[in-house]
This record gives C-alpha cells, sequence and structure tokens, in this order.
C-alpha cells in the first residue's frame, strides 16, 4: 500500500526558502493553549523556523502565538480546516501512521472524497 502510495506522489525537494535558511534558533509551538494571554507573539516571530503542531490557530491569537509558520505538522485528522490556516511560504507536513492515514493521502492526490 506504502509504495502504490509513493508511486502517486509527485517527487518534491524542501522549498527553495526553507532549503536556504539556518536553523540556528527554532521554536516548536504546539496547540496547548499555554501561550493564550502571553503576549508572546511578537517574540516566537523573531525565530527562524516556527514549527506549528496539529491546528493551532494563528489568527485571532497572533499577539500570543505570533502569525510566522515555517512548518505545520500533523496527523490528518488534526489538520486545520481553514485554508487561512496554510501560509503558501509555509510547508505542510502529514505524520502518518495509521492505516487510515494513508487512505486520506490517497484520497487527497486523487482528488476524491472519503
Amino acid at each position: 500500500k506504502l509504495k502504490d502510495l509513493l508511486e502517486l506522489l509527485p517527487e518534491h525537494d524542501l522549498p527553495e526558502d526553507l532549503k536556504s535558511k539556518h536553523c540556528k534558533r527554532c521554536v516548536v509551538v504546539g496547540s496547548g493553549g499555554i501561550l493564550h494571554g502571553s503576549e508572546l507573539g511578537y517574540l516566537l516571530n523573531q525565530f527562524d523556523i516556527v514549527i506549528r503542531l496539529n491546528d493551532a490557530p494563528v489568527q485571532g491569537y497572533t499577539d500570543h502565538v505570533g502569525n510566522k509558520t515555517t512548518i505545520r505538522m500533523t496527523y490528518p485528522e488534526g489538520a486545520p480546516l481553514s485554508e487561512h490556516e496554510y501560509p503558501p511560504a509555509s510547508l505542510f507536513v502529514a505524520v502518518l501512521f495509521k492505516s487510515v492515514d494513508f487512505n486520506w493521502l490517497e484520497a487527497m492526490v486523487k482528488n476524491e472524497t472519503l
């Protein structure tokens, strides 16, 4: 199943702007809500690479969580539903480990519904 799925995917490398970045200062921002009220958004935006996990919202919370997203990593069921949570300059990484995750990816590649 994995081999068949990999054959469906186009081969891509990292985006050029991400390849050229040197990760001197990186931060991982989770989705637990601990930053709410922290007003650390400006500080988080200063990191070279900002990795966001799952569907942690950015819009409406930028004062607390910043607005920079370099990489968003999530399981398919944790992917943000709003297209606004996928900045064009960021990299989306789907973390697949269950058979239904692979079915989801196949449906996305083939533009099918599950």
